[in-house]
């Protein structure tokens, strides 16, 4: 079965991205697994499109193996600009804690009435003869109050984004239920479709 690396070391995105392809004629690894512990590369990109293309290029020239990497955040009306290609260095800084960072988003998020949101994902993958592709996922809907659910590590808004349309936050969806509507679950089904073909 041939490698597939998924660039990142964030165990939830691992997590939610194995879960999609599981069944494909591909062997999932990570970084760890394989011995690579240099720090991904900075994030210099202006789209989330640019970041990602920029990682699994990174990661493709070390590996030799096809990659998908991923960059992905949310955009909300009412903070406009604040986030986006910056969601997880936003506000607390890019070395807080999950707790640290949901913390200072939802104290930010306070005095917002317009609690409109969407996320966006965007795949990057870089094929067996290092031709890359791209995969994009959207999923609109709204920012809670407070965190209806425990938070999926590494995925801390998981728990206070409830997609429209549905009575549940992410995080208390079951992963079937979440895959199929979520914003990483439509890009990583539009990667499983064009690697099963």
């Amino acid at each position: 079965m041939r490698p597939l690396l998924i660039a990142t070391s964030n165990k939830g995105k691992i997590t939610e991205i194995s879960e999609s392809l599981i069944g494909i004629p591909h062997e999932i690894i990570t970084p760890s697994s394989i011995g690579f512990s240099d720090p991904p590369p900075d994030e210099t990109g202006d789209t989330f499109a640019a970041n990602a293309m920029q990682k699994a290029i990174y990661y493709y020239e070390l590996g030799k193996v096809p990659t998908v990497a991923d960059d992905s955040g949310i955009l909300i009306d009412a903070i406009a600009g604040e986030l986006g290609i910056h969601t997880r260095r936003w506000g607390a800084g890019a070395d807080a804690s999950d707790a640290e960072w949901i913390d200072y988003f939802l104290k930010r998020m306070q005095k917002e009435k317009n609690r409109k949101a969407r996320f966006v994902c965007n795949l990057a993958f870089i094929d067996d003869e290092g031709l890359p592709h791209t995969f994009e996922g959207v999923c609109e809907g709204s920012i809670t109050e407070e965190l209806e659910a425990d938070y999926l590590p590494g995925l801390p808004i998981s728990a206070c984004f409830r997609p429209d349309g549905f009575n549940q936050v992410y995080s208390a969806m079951s992963v079937e239920e979440k895959n199929a509507i979520s914003h990483r679950g439509k890009a990583v089904a539009a990667l499983r479709s064009h690697l099963i073909v």
